[in-house]
């Protein structure tokens, strides 16, 4: 059965399953923003990081119970509450006991080959929730019915209980993370899954010499000192010399400080260099080095896969991809847990970490380059494809065909633009009535009206480009605003033409005559006006207006997550997995506690995206 008829059974299920976001709907787009605005504002005033210094907090330990492992699996997941088929079609997907997978580059050869042989991942003993585990604002009812529902009903029960740890990202942040604290810091378990950290961020000691540490920098800001005492307790006075660091953050600042925002790394570098790499001695008071580094950082909060690898000392920045090699330190974004699939065409070959232009007293210097290494999820030429399906009404993720709230702001936004542009051809005219003016010109008359609508935009978009010359002191083309506004005016403009070409019935009351010209523009402006509207989002280039490419299409298929191995010998490999379609036919069976649960219909096939990347626990 499909979501809409499992929301029937909810009372069953114990929780509500949802429909994907639609992003560019009206409602969503009001809310959300409504509720990111207050968070900003009053993040300041009332930080709950702050709040959480009175409630105790220590080392955690995964495997859990287990001391003396060798060895260790570990889930990554990020950006996952989202719609119920994605987001359950990973939880069941993660929840397998045991993953065969084909091998990336099997080989080519008539014998074959331990290359060739499917891969057997073993279920994490740990899972980390990389960030964003509801959309599209926190709640208590958020949560449970697109995160804790579905994951609960994944892993009911399992004979050696997994720990689950969590990390906010911004939409965990829009309640200030009243929610997020009440989910994930007060042991409560979700299915078989255990919850033991106390606050919204961990640290936890892993098996040969590695150590996971998940970061909250709320909503990108500073870290807090109750956080950095944490830190500085339970990890910095524990690290040994030769010992490999996992850090998680909510987000790729790395990627962040390549898009304009060069002291966006900062924290992270602090961290790094001052809880990482060396700590305070306590008799002598001084800086001491540590001889542990950072050998991988995760994000999620971009909704692709990507890695970017260290340059080695010695080779020359610049001199194309680098060669694989365990030494290298890496950095992983793969936020496709459940939320729509984001483009990777515009990311950049390479990051110098951190930039010349950031703002830190002390740094690396000169900057360490990472270079975009293997491939991406979806690759550049997917991405552009995907992208463009946005604006195209055949490729079944158009844009008023995604996004009906849309469609329906656009009818009503050109009713009204139909009478805004009948008073203004009445004036114009001489008529007494805007909609006698309509009925009674001819096409001549528009033509003569649309001469002057081009006179009066030419002479605006005139004075635009005075106005930014005199400003900047260079010349700039009209503002994306600007072109989008103009483009829904000449669909106006259209709109008004049709209505003149019609020969109304002398009959006909004006009343009438109004009523279907209003009919007339609002299925315009829902079809032609968000038609241009996607064309022109997908002529972005860069911004937030590029990013609603894929996110107006809420793309539910090509989703993933990772799943890490560190071996006994202290090698960590990371296996970049993805299910390319998800499960959309659901069977209701009996839930071991009471009440029932979906049962995938199919479970999603999952590969590989590229051969497992190894890194090794020493610098």
């Amino acid at each position: 059965m499909k979501v809409r008829e499992l929301r029937r059974h909810a009372d069953e299920l114990g929780f509500t399953p949802q429909e994907q976001v639609r992003w560019l709907a009206p409602r969503e787009l009001a809310r959300t923003a409504v509720k990111a605005l207050l968070a900003g504002v009053f993040a300041g005033y009332s930080d709950k990081r702050e709040f959480q210094a009175v409630l105790g907090a220590g080392l955690l330990q995964a495997p859990p119970g287990r001391n003396d492992a060798r060895e260790i699996w570990i889930d990554y997941v990020a950006d996952l509450g989202d719609g119920f088929d994605a987001t359950s079609s990973v939880a069941w997907t993660l929840a397998e006991e045991e993953l065969v997978v084909p091998p990336a580059s099997p080989g080519t050869g008539d014998a074959p080959t331990p290359g060739d042989m499917p891969l057997r991942l073993r279920r994490g003993s740990l899972l980390v929730l990389g960030g964003d585990e509801v959309y599209p604002a926190a709640s208590a009812t958020g949560y449970e019915d697109r995160m804790k529902g579905p994951y609960s009903a994944a892993l009911p029960e399992a004979a050696d209980p997994p720990l689950m740890v969590a990390l906010p990202g911004n939409h965990d942040w829009y309640d200030g993370l009243t929610a997020f604290l009440r989910m994930f810091t007060q042991q409560r378990p979700v299915g078989a899954w255990q919850t033991r950290q106390t606050r919204s961020y961990f640290c936890v000691r892993l098996p040969a010499h590695w150590w996971l540490v998940g970061l909250d920098s709320q909503l990108g800001s500073y870290f807090d000192d109750p956080q950095l005492r944490y830190f500085e307790e339970n990890l910095s006075a524990n690290l040994q010399g030769g010992d490999g660091v996992i850090v998680c953050s909510a987000e790729p600042t790395w990627l962040k400080s390549a898009e304009g925002n060069a002291d966006a790394f900062n924290a992270l570098h602090w961290f790094d260099r001052n809880l990482i790499r060396t700590r305070v001695d306590p008799g002598s008071g001084k800086r001491v080095p540590t001889h542990a580094s950072v050998r991988l950082w995760l994000t999620g909060d971009h909704h692709h896969y990507a890695r970017y690898a260290e340059r080695l000392p010695g080779e020359l920045p610049g001199t194309g991809v680098p060669a694989p090699d365990p030494r290298r330190r890496q950095m992983v974004t793969c936020g496709m847990g459940g939320a729509y699939l984001a483009a990777t065409h515009r990311l950049p070959p390479v990051l110098p970490l951190p930039p010349r232009g950031a703002r830190l007293r002390d740094k690396d210097d000169p900057p360490v380059e990472f270079a975009r290494m293997g491939k991406t999820y979806p690759d550049a030429a997917e991405s552009r494809r995907i992208a463009r399906g946005i604006a195209l009404p055949w490729s079944g993720h158009w844009l008023p065909w995604r996004n009906l709230g849309f469609a329906k702001l656009a009818a009503g936004l050109h009713a009204a633009l139909f009478l805004l542009m009948s008073f203004l051809f009445a004036l114009v005219e001489g008529a007494l009535w805007p909609i006698d003016a309509v009925r009674q010109a001819g096409m001549d008359d528009f033509w003569g009206f649309g001469r002057v609508c081009l006179v009066v935009a030419v002479a605006l978009l005139a004075l635009g480009f005075l106005g930014r010359l005199l400003l900047r002191r260079k010349a700039a083309p009209p503002s994306g605003p600007a072109i989008a506004a103009l483009s829904q005016a000449t669909v106006a403009l259209a709109a008004l033409a049709v209505t003149v070409a019609i020969p109304f019935p002398a009959s006909w009351d004006r009343w009438v005559v109004l009523f279907v010209c209003l009919a007339i523009a609002a299925v315009l402006g829902a079809v032609v006006g968000s038609g241009v509207f996607a064309v022109w989002v997908l002529s972005a280039t860069g911004g937030e207006v590029a990013e609603w490419q894929m996110a107006g299409q809420s793309i539910e298929d090509h989703k993933g997550f990772l799943r890490l191995h560190i071996a006994p010998g202290g090698d960590l490999t990371v296996y970049p997995l993805v299910l390319e379609a998800i499960c959309r036919e659901w069977d209701l069976r009996d839930h071991p506690s009471g009440g029932k649960r979906p049962v995938p219909g199919r479970k999603p096939a999952v590969r590989l995206i590229e051969d497992p990347v190894v890194i090794s626990r020493g610098a």
